[in-house]
């Protein structure tokens, strides 16, 4: 070994056999060590506590871990060896869940997501629609449905029992007649009809109008629908920012409906009124069958000037000018009224649509008649959204501005005839829409009368159960309420 020299001096005769050799050494015997390097894994070491999956799962339901760190313990105790798991959960006997009609929805569509079996759900549907037509159960119809026992494992649940309010005053209830036993599915489906008694009363506010109109009719319990029906009715007569004082009392009357069960059911707007000292100021009732206001003379006047057909300023006036494109002066019988395209164009005032199409120069055009020899023409429309023979009504919305026709630009020329010659629209300040006369206006002026006769807040007062309609209670506590309202 001392011949072979395996260990010389590195720093000596560098280049030299003798230094090669000494380097393959010492590289050698560092391969050697690098393999025999011990692992950097830490130590096992063997707890003196017996452990298992057992003894495991028990420390674990009763040690405290912190919940926000994602931690379950603490909610469940771990099993211990004397539990014995099944091998199947037996299934509960019925399932109660409520299911709600979504807008655009069928009612086989609403039953079959909510589990009903194809048979119950064409029995279901056959049942309901002798009482109405499916299509006139409203979205957003809550149902109450119960599911039986499985006949078979995998097989769909049978309907037991399915329960909804169809109409204001009619609820409906299917039911499996003929049951004895909850294994027992061989009853058929049979349809009861609950009518539910219903008062038409309608109701009646009074109150002073004070600093805001609005919100002195919504405290007195007026809903914000009518509110807003109550104004706009009022707006076609009068200047309410002028015309109405806060000393002076609003009067109003609206359709409502109220249920034996305790539901209530407001509808359209029936009267307005304001008083001033004690005197009638403004009285509109609704009348006809198109649901027009008219004043308690029977005149049906519009007072407060006609709508704007767009919002934006007046280009062109209604007389002489030189036209932009023929290059010669004549006649402009219109308004002129820039705005961008596309801008919504309103009818200014009720009526009926006489003509909707191509009109010449006018480009696309729609044509109002509104009584009284009264007619509007609305001229270059980008896109019209009425037909003819169609009613309009004031402020709605009957077509788009555009350029089409003899134009230079989007905008609208608007015009305005009586009795079929052209006038100025500026000149016009309101529309007599009808007046009634004869047998009409008397049977108009008993109406008002009634509906001025109605005491004011009776329709908010619950109506008096009937003998029929009182249902024992089924729980402790409401027996002991029910017990303690009769005592006092």
């Amino acid at each position: 070994m001392e011949s072979l020299d395996l260990t010389p001096d590195l720093a000596e005769d560098i280049g030299s056999r003798r230094w090669f050799r000494g380097l393959g050494t010492m590289i050698g015997l560092g391969a050697v060590a690098l393999m025999f390097w011990p692992s950097m894994d830490p130590l096992e070491a063997r707890t003196a506590m017996p452990e298992s999956e057992e003894i495991r799962d028990e420390f674990r339901s009763q040690m405290i871990m912190p919940l926000a760190l994602g931690a379950d313990s603490g909610r469940r105790m771990g099993p211990t060896t004397r539990v014995i798991p099944l091998e199947s959960a037996p299934e509960r006997p019925q399932i109660s869940l409520l299911a709600t009609l979504a807008p655009g929805d069928s009612f086989s569509s609403m039953l079959r997501r909510a589990g009903v079996s194809g048979t119950d759900i064409g029995q279901v549907s056959a049942l309901v629609g002798q009482a109405m037509p499916l299509a006139e159960i409203e979205p957003g119809t809550q149902i109450d449905i119960v599911l039986g026992r499985r006949s078979e494992q995998g097989a769909p649940r049978p309907l037991d029992a399915l329960k909804f309010r169809a109409r204001f005053d009619l609820e409906l209830e299917v039911a499996r007649q003929g049951v004895t036993d909850q294994s027992d599915q061989g009853g058929t489906l049979a349809l009861q009809k609950n009518v539910i008694r219903v008062d038409d009363t309608p109701l009646r506010v009074r109150g002073q109008v004070g600093s805001s109109l609005y919100r002195s009719m919504r405290a007195a319990g007026v809903p914000a629908s009518a509110v807003q029906d109550y104004i706009k009715a009022l707006d076609d007569q009068i200047d309410m920012d002028r015309q109405v004082r806060s000393t002076d009392e609003f009067d109003i009357v609206i359709a409502y409906r109220r249920a034996a069960t305790g539901e209530r059911q407001a509808g359209q707007l029936l009267f307005a009124g304001i008083d001033r000292d004690g005197q009638a100021k403004t009285q509109l009732m609704r009348w006809g069958d198109q649901g027009r206001f008219y004043e308690a003379s029977g005149v049906g006047e519009q007072r407060n000037g006609l709508v704007a057909p767009v919002p934006g300023p007046i280009s062109s006036r209604y007389g002489m000018r030189r036209h932009p494109i023929l290059g010669y002066r004549r006649m402009h019988s219109g308004l002129d009224f820039r705005a961008r395209r596309g801008t919504p164009i309103v009818a200014v005032t009720d009526g009926t649509v006489a003509s909707a199409g191509r009109a010449g120069g006018c480009g696309n055009a729609v044509k109002l008649n509104h009584g009284g020899n009264l007619s509007t023409r609305y001229c270059h429309m980008s896109r019209m959204a009425v037909s003819r023979g169609q009613q309009v009504r004031r402020g709605q919305v009957i077509g788009y501005v555009g350029s089409t026709g003899l134009s230079t630009g989007p905008h609208l020329h608007y015009e305005m005839y009586r009795g079929g010659r052209s006038i100025n629209p500026a000149s016009v300040k309101f529309v007599t829409r009808a007046q009634l006369s004869g047998t009409e206006l008397a049977e108009f002026k008993q109406q008002l009368n009634r509906l001025k006769e109605i005491e004011v807040g009776a329709a908010l007062t619950d109506l008096e159960a009937l003998p029929t309609e009182l249902e024992e209670p089924t729980r402790e506590i409401e027996k002991i309420d029910l017990a303690a309202r009769y005592d006092n």
